[in-house]
């Protein structure tokens, strides 16, 4: 496969290692048009059964600020809502194991695409968090996923709070894998992804099939209706537009609480 690039997301395949880039810096926010980029390429490496893994990484200061608050607007928040979830279930089960590669803020959608991904590679500077209840809104994937990855309590947690934790806290409730100070960050991936290298393609895709079998089916069923509840009872209060509208505006919302 050659290298291939758009104006906000790159592929590029070496060694059997397919790496996609976030390219949208400092901050990579997520705008509807680079998640339909995002699912194109992963549309790309579904296809070719001889790729042992997928590198999800950034270019810039953060890996990802979340999605663009102008996208949670009235009129944009079904397609965002429908097709970012899509993207994370599309990340969640491509065959090859994937890995993310987080510098900096992971906020909100950000810190979804990391934890879609099957292990996390996360630098010291980096920092995760799902702030979106600061909105009047909650992160539907999250709330689908959370629960499974580091148990009730700790989901309800974070997405109560909106709190920003830090990559070792994160490893601590087990939403990163591993954590590598950030001159390391490279050298730690590139010791990943040879071990990767020296196994069978086939195999590792037999054995993420196998994993997903049984984590994903709790996440599967209660997706859907996650997304049915952000979009038909949350859109209907008017906390969520005074959350949003507050943010466009650089102001502190005034809640009516219903």
């Amino acid at each position: 496969m050659n290298p291939s690039s758009s104006a906000s997301i790159t592929l590029d395949v070496t060694e059997g290692v397919a790496k996609v880039t976030l390219n949208r810096p400092p901050l990579n926010i997520l705008t509807l048009a680079m998640i339909h980029q995002l699912a194109e390429a992963l549309d790309t490496l579904a296809q070719h059964t001889w790729i042992k893994a997928m590198v999800l990484a950034a270019n810039g200061k953060a890996f990802c600020a979340g999605v663009d608050v102008a996208d949670h607007t009235p009129e944009r928040t079904e397609p965002m809502i429908r097709e970012f979830c899509a993207l994370f279930t599309h990340l969640r089960t491509l065959p090859m194991p994937t890995i993310a590669v987080v510098q900096g803020a992971a906020l909100g959608g950000g810190t979804e695409l990391a934890v879609a991904c099957d292990m996390v590679l996360a630098a010291t500077s980096a920092r995760f968090g799902q702030p979106e209840i600061k909105l009047g809104v909650f992160p539907p994937v999250a709330a689908a996923l959370f629960p499974q990855l580091i148990g009730y309590q700790q989901a309800a947690r974070l997405l109560f709070s909106g709190e920003t934790i830090t990559a070792s806290e994160a490893a601590q409730l087990g939403l990163v894998t591993y954590v590598a100070t950030d001159d390391e960050l490279e050298t730690a991936l590139e010791r990943l992804l040879t071990q990767f290298r020296a196994m069978s393609a086939a195999a590792l895709r037999m054995t993420k099939r196998a994993l997903l079998y049984r984590a994903d089916l709790g996440v599967t069923h209660a997706l859907p209706r996650i997304e049915d509840l952000y979009l038909q009872d949350l859109m209907a209060t008017a906390d969520a537009c005074e959350g949003v509208q507050a943010f466009i505006e650089k102001r502190q919302p005034v809640w009516r609480d219903m």
